[in-house]
């Protein structure tokens, strides 16, 4: 019995101990590596729109949490339907404004006049030049942007640049 208090007293201080030797590393003056504003991080996805620079693309639309926005669309259709039903939503989640918010802001780039919502049931939606926006599930951060071109779900994503208008250049897969 005395090997388990033993043994569980040596992982806390292995824990404490560590938590101590990375608390003591040392400071840089040096700026940080990347000039992504980072402000929005924490904010919910659909509250804020910026722009920011993404390579290969240009000036595109961000979320609040600086991470490349799309828009589903097809030579008919501006928005083709992504649903929870077809598993769209899956993949390119929405951007659902938190209940309480009835619009986005517009930030760093965004023309203020081109945000919009629309309504689904309960849920209301930012929309960007009448577009409705999506996140695609394997950008894994700001400045990333895999789902450029994937045609899926009945159209083709496309990132939107800051006048509101799909940016066609660039490909991606078909899923």
């Amino acid at each position: 019995m005395l090997g388990i208090p033993t043994r569980g007293l040596v992982v806390a201080v292995i824990a404490v101990s560590a938590g101590l030797v990375a608390g003591c590393g040392g400071s840089s003056s040096a700026p940080p590596a990347t000039s992504t504003d980072t402000s929005n991080v924490g904010s919910e996805p659909g509250t804020k729109f910026d722009t920011a620079d993404v390579p290969g693309l240009g000036t595109v639309l961000v979320d609040a949490q600086s991470r490349t926005v799309y828009v589903l669309t097809s030579d008919a259709k501006k928005n083709v339907p992504c649903t929870d039903e077809s598993g769209c939503t899956d993949v390119w989640p929405d951007l659902p404004l938190p209940d309480g918010t009835s619009a986005a802001t517009a930030g760093m780039g965004v023309d203020a006049s081109l945000l919009g919502t629309m309504k689904d049931g309960d849920e209301t939606y930012p929309t960007y030049n009448g577009y409705l926006l999506y996140e695609y599930t394997t950008d894994t951060g700001p400045g990333v942007a895999n789902g450029q071109g994937v045609k899926s779900f009945g159209g083709t994503w496309y990132v939107l640049d800051a006048s509101g208008n799909p940016v066609t250049s660039g490909s991606g897969a078909s899923y």
